[in-house]
């Protein structure tokens, strides 16, 4: 298998200075252009076109509805022969599992190896099992799965208020950022079309299609390894990130598929999302110029050293929240998956 060039590029951390508008990234090419999907060039503003506010990231690229079909298949059939989730952690009220990319949510509630102890110990009544928190079809890593409704209400209300700490790890192709740690604010919603898009910080609370209002999303980035150099260290205290720099999204993202002879770069990055908007991460890579590999649908490569891709690369790694019974504070990390694996192992 060919190697990216080893190249580090990691900056020091930059001193706290007001939140700026962030410009559009270098063009640069996406496997998408390179598999000749002929996505149009769409030109973007955050200028109102008629009632409506315009989205500034790009739209789905053609070439993504026929693989997510197939990965849909996929899933789906995996879904249906998924027996035995993975438990991080179980107690009588709620369950940590790790999810595998590929596999939808659901299928883990029937995977369970629930114990009867949130019955009261009698074998006849099974949990009312409940998902606190939802994960991409093809995002793995950690998902709380509550037992009864009393502690599904508490901990869902968590997750909604912004209560429960998160990271991901996220493997991106693209170009290289010139920061190690980074916080980006804008807009998000649904465009006339139904797909999820980055818009402005200045249309927040505007009304979109279908009665919907973009919302505010936030995501803290930092950089932990590129094109193979770096090096792989534990979640930051994300009240000790505040002096880092700020970027507001005003502006169009640019067209990445211009350029063909501009060579990629791969970027491992761990994502504190603030909020929990839809696709919050997956959105925000696209925008920042390097999206997550495999995500065709947010301009990802389709396949990369010519191996195609069969999913993103996007791993929920920790949870951290406050029990929503015995009122202690708890964390929980998942195993990394094979590619994060097989990317640390190359670090150095």
């Amino acid at each position: 298998m060919t190697r990216v060039p080893l190249l580090l590029l990691l900056l020091s951390p930059r001193a706290a200075t007001p939140p700026r508008a962030l410009p559009p990234p270098p063009t640069h090419r996406i496997a998408v252009a390179a598999a000749g999907a002929g996505v149009q060039n769409v030109a973007m503003s955050a200028e109102v076109t008629g009632e409506y506010p315009s989205p500034v990231s790009p739209p789905y690229p053609a070439v993504s509805k026929d693989v997510e079909l197939r990965r849909a298949m996929t899933a789906s059939a995996r879904s249906g022969t998924y027996s035995s989730a993975t438990v991080v952690f179980e107690d009588d009220w709620l369950a940590v599992v790790d999810k595998p990319a590929g596999v939808y949510c659901e299928a883990l509630l029937s995977a369970l190896p629930c114990s009867t102890a949130a019955a009261g110990g009698n074998p006849s009544t099974k949990p009312n099992l409940h998902l606190a928190n939802r994960l991409d079809r093809d995002t793995s890593g950690l998902m709380v799965i509550t037992k009864c409704n009393k502690v599904a209400g508490k901990l869902v209300k968590a997750f909604t208020e912004h209560k429960v700490k998160k990271t991901y790890l996220a493997l991106c192709i693209g170009y290289l950022p010139a920061w190690e740690k980074i916080k980006i604010c804008s807009g998000h919603g649904r465009s006339k079309h139904g797909a999820w898009r980055v818009y402005a910080m200045s249309d927040v609370g505007r009304t979109l299609p279908g009665g919907s209002s973009v919302r505010d999303m936030s995501t803290k980035f930092e950089v932990l390894g590129t094109n193979g150099k770096g090096q792989f260290r534990e979640p930051s205290n994300v009240g000790g990130m505040d002096d880092i720099e700020s970027i507001t999204v005003q502006e169009k993202a640019a067209d990445h598929t211009s350029n063909v002879d501009v060579k990629n770069s791969t970027i491992l990055v761990r994502a504190y999302p603030q909020s929990g908007r839809t696709h919050q991460i997956r959105l925000h890579c696209q925008y920042l110029g390097f999206p997550i590999k495999g995500d065709v649908k947010y301009g990802g490569v389709i396949e990369w050293d010519g191996v195609d891709c069969d999913g993103h690369a996007l791993h929920a790694e920790s949870l951290s929240f406050v029990h929503p019974v015995t009122g202690s504070p708890v964390t929980f990390r998942a195993p990394l998956p094979l590619w994060a694996n097989e990317v640390i192992s190359t670090m150095g």
